[in-house]
């Protein structure tokens, strides 16, 4: 019977030899990158059945259940649900048991090079749960559940029927400069009035929402949680608040809506699609109701080896403005799929092959292309919306993270679209102008250098010359509590920091107080930041003066808990950033 023991001499020397190759190559992957993965995911409150491989190590079902919990906490957003591998290695019982349960301990202690923490030596995990975990990864991957059409029909809730509506705007309020702010921590949103600096209401949401988006009209507002729900908000009620519920996966990030109004039809406010990480698929829900209409499987093969993957996330999602298209980026497989959305019973879905590990991105100034991070390709896909086709791949810096990523016209090189990164301090300006600065188009025109890497939004607006980069994952509390500013008609100068977290003035113990998402008001003379701080923790709100980068106000309320990302709802209607 083959033994998963080693001599004490053997796993001496292999701890050895592993160690040196980490101490090697382990500054190849930054803090930022490895907070940024190592999320939660919904997934841990899901019950499972426990699979067990003969060949592996015993556990019993209480050990099986305490790290299936904690690989769901800690390892499922890099290695997958089914750990086939994702942005992190694959951890199936094909390649652990061979490798024994010492040689796992040694490398979930101290980390890899690869990028996954030192779970050990960092005091995040015990020596006796560091061998759970090796023990855990040698048998067979538990499978959450499917979540299908009755699934979601059992979750689906319309409080508010649309018949029962407002049938014009029933408040006082300047819809178009109000902000949607996550607190994620609570599952809720704050709706805030962007002029009085207010908060309208508390509205209740799913888990840690991702994102907000504006409907085509601007009257309603969609927010989706990690953990799959999808709220619709009336902007016209007395009190604008919640009309419909539903949840579409048990795992998700992404929703939009269609904005496509043209010579094949008026599809304002008519749909909303969602993506989810688990189960891997999307789903099409009727616009005003959200009731779930059409799902379909992203689970195929990848662009670059063909090979099989049994869970490729959806990530963005953003509506087309030249056709009735929703544009699905979906994450391991690297596709990106355009859905032509006249005829939803008759679904035309054109593949495109962009680059593996798609995430997040926005538009450019001309909102024809979209430009997609592949974040550990490195690469930025440019998606031609109008063609259907990849119009390029650009290589940039270190794992991009763009959020929607910042438009802004350059003094030499005229219209560029910016991202920042997580894993270094660039970032990279590409050219989006391929008729009057053809020479430049969808290349890497200047690279600037920021405060560090860590970073997840970049921001700028069509009335604004700045150009704002956070970096809250950043380990550094000085980078992460505050943010760099570029003059963009003097991007030779460098970068001015702005200290947000101490224009705050939080009392000194308020946790983390990490700066993120750098958001304008309607009117693109004001910037919104959320200083985010732990659940138990004060946090706020920084409203800084784009034109003279002063402090203009700060919003505190015990009702902020945990602020994130802050969506203003005209920006968003109106893809501008």
């Amino acid at each position: 019977m083959k033994t998963h023991k080693l001599s004490r001499m053997t796993a001496l020397a292999l701890s050895a030899l592993v160690l040196t190759a980490i101490a090697q190559t382990k500054k190849d992957v930054t803090p930022g990158e490895v907070n940024y993965q190592a999320g939660s995911s919904p997934l841990v409150s899901e019950p499972m059945v426990q699979s067990t491989n003969p060949k592996a190590p015993p556990m019993t079902q209480a050990e099986f259940d305490v790290a299936r919990k904690t690989y769901f906490e800690r390892c499922a957003g890099c290695h997958g649900v089914l750990r086939k591998g994702a942005t992190g290695k694959p951890l199936t019982p094909d390649l652990t048991v061979a490798k024994g349960t010492d040689y796992l301990k040694i490398f979930i202690a101290y980390g890899s090079p690869a990028g996954m923490p030192n779970w050990q030596t960092s005091g995040e995990m015990t020596e006796a749960q560091v061998d759970l975990m090796a023990r855990y990864i040698q048998h067979e991957p538990p499978q959450p559940p499917e979540w299908g059409m009755a699934d979601m029909k059992g979750t689906w809730k319309v409080t508010v029927a649309p018949k029962d509506r407002p049938t014009k705007k029933m408040n006082n309020y300047n819809i178009a400069n109000i902000f949607s702010t996550t607190l994620r921590d609570t599952g809720e949103v704050a709706l805030i009035d962007g002029d009085t600096k207010q908060i309208i209401n508390i509205v209740k949401t799913g888990y840690a929402v991702h994102i907000s988006r504006t409907s085509a009209s601007g009257r309603y507002l969609f927010v989706i949680g990690r953990d799959g729900r999808v709220n619709m908000i009336d902007l016209w009620m007395p009190k604008p608040d919640n009309v419909a519920e539903v949840r579409i996966g048990l795992e998700a990030r992404s929703v939009e809506t269609s904005k496509y109004k043209g010579k094949e039809g008026d599809f304002t406010d008519k749909l909303v699609i969602a993506g989810a990480y688990w189960p891997p698929q999307f789903v099409i829900m009727q616009g005003d109701t959200l009731e779930p209409l059409k799902i379909v499987s992203t689970r195929g093969m990848t662009v670059d080896k063909q090979e099989y993957h049994p869970e490729p996330r959806v990530a963005s999602i953003v509506a087309s403005h030249f056709k009735p298209e929703f544009i699905v980026n979906v994450k391991e497989t690297g596709k990106t799929l355009m859905v032509d959305y006249k005829d939803i019973h008759a679904l035309k879905v054109t593949e495109l092959e962009a680059a593996r590990f798609l995430h997040d991105g926005g538009w450019d100034s001309t909102q024809r292309y979209f430009m997609v991070a592949a974040n550990n390709s490195n690469k930025i896909g440019v998606i031609d919306a109008k063609e259907d086709k990849v119009a390029a791949i650009v290589e940039v810096g270190k794992t991009p993270h763009p959020g929607r990523g910042a438009n802004f016209i350059h003094p030499k090189f005229g219209p560029v679209w910016a991202t920042g990164h997580l894993g270094d301090e660039t970032i990279s300006l590409i050219g989006t102008d391929p008729i009057k600065h053809k020479a430049q188009a969808f290349k890497v025109v200047e690279v600037l250098k920021g405060q560090g890497g860590g970073a997840l939004f970049i921001k700028s607006h069509p009335k604004s010359r700045h150009l704002y980069s956070d970096t809250p994952l950043n380990p550094d509390p000085k980078l992460s509590q505050s943010v760099a500013v570029f003059d963009i008609d003097h991007l030779e100068k460098g970068y001015q920091v702005l200290p947000i977290a101490e224009w705050a003035g939080l009392v000194a113990d308020g946790g983390a107080q990490r700066v993120v998402q750098p958001e304008y008001n309607k009117a693109g003379d004001e910037v919104w930041f959320a200083v985010w701080s732990a659940k138990n923790k004060q946090s706020a709100l920084v409203i800084v003066d784009d034109k003279t980068l002063k402090l203009k106000a700060v919003i505190k309320d015990p009702r902020i808990i945990t602020p994130t990302g802050h969506f203003n709802v005209f920006n968003t209607q109106n893809d501008v950033y």
